[in-house]
């Protein structure tokens, strides 16, 4: 068997503190299937995006991280950023409590995930570009704004509590139902008026188990928009459920468009939740980038 070389970033440090059991549960199976691993343990936060925008990617068929969406987040942005604009491809090893891109893959199992790895099967996937002020960011899951941004911030100040703080936090940020004026530009079409949220999702799940972009596909070159403007907290409690199985888009509440770009450009500059992270803040500019990068991908997995 020849052997293949796989830089392994493990972040011991993402969800529930897993990562250093899940390497060792996963490093049997990616040397048996021929890998020989250069692990590379991160030390503080944006470590990952520091190694995956600066490390020779020569030696490697593919740079893989142990983590959760957070970590997929630095190591796509790494590689974006590289000043020699090599890409190769990324695995993902799900180790944190909101994998959300491994959740679309149909692939939450670390074991699973390192076996299809070994597979060495790849396609290309989308990213949006995110644009603010002197700052680009690049996005494979959801960019966020209003309520699904406060209740990120208050779901982080609460992680003892595992998988289900997102669930905590959306029904107490729905209690407050705060609600902020901004212009928001569609692929053109102005709207200048109360939004409760705005949210864009280039993954079908967000956070843990949340479906909420359930026309989403990881290679349409789409991002698939949720708005809800001003409303009752009762309607937003009766919408919450909803969310789970992807019901929500049919909500006279909600409108879900699929679109190509859009912009918010608020009354007061806000908080961004992009990929699960507080990051950055608005105004924004954001653009899908049709198959921007590769993933390791199940052979038998058809994304279309």
């Amino acid at each position: 068997m020849a052997v293949r070389t796989m830089a392994l970033i493990v972040n011991p440090m993402g969800g529930l503190k897993s990562g250093l059991d899940i390497f060792h549960r996963v490093k049997p199976i990616l040397e048996a299937g021929g890998y020989e691993l250069d692990v590379i343990e991160t030390r503080y936060a944006g470590h990952a995006r520091d190694i995956a925008r600066s490390i020779d990617l020569e030696p490697y068929e593919g740079i893989c991280a142990i983590g959760g969406d957070g970590t997929m987040h630095e190591v796509l942005n790494g590689l974006m950023a590289r000043a020699d604009g090599k890409m190769i491809p990324l695995g993902l090893i799900p180790g944190g409590t909101g994998n959300s891109l491994m959740h679309d893959l149909d692939c939450l199992d670390p074991v699973e995930a390192a076996k299809i790895i070994v597979q060495g099967h790849t396609r290309k996937i989308d990213a949006a570009k995110v644009q603010m002020d002197h700052k680009v960011v690049y996005a494979f899951n959801i960019i966020g704004w209003g309520l699904v941004t406060d209740l990120n911030v208050r779901a982080e100040n609460v992680r003892w509590m595992g998988e289900t703080r997102y669930t905590y936090a959306a029904v107490m940020e729905i209690m407050k139902a705060r609600k902020r004026h901004v212009k928001l530009i569609v692929e053109g079409e102005e709207f200048d008026q109360d939004f409760i949220f705005i949210l864009g999702s280039i993954t079908k799940f967000a956070g843990k188990g949340m479906m909420m972009g359930p026309k989403a596909k990881l290679n349409d070159g789409l991002i698939d928009l949720s708005v809800v403007r001003d409303t009752t907290r009762k309607n937003l409690l009766n919408l919450f459920p909803k969310i789970f199985n992807g019901d929500h888009i049919y909500s006279d509440l909600l409108d879900y468009r699929q679109v190509t770009d859009f912009s918010i450009i608020p009354d007061e500059h806000d908080a961004l939740n992009i990929d699960g992270e507080i990051l950055g803040s608005t105004p924004i500019h954001v653009t899908m980038q049709r198959d921007a990068f590769s993933i390791f991908i199940d052979q038998n997995y058809e994304l279309d």
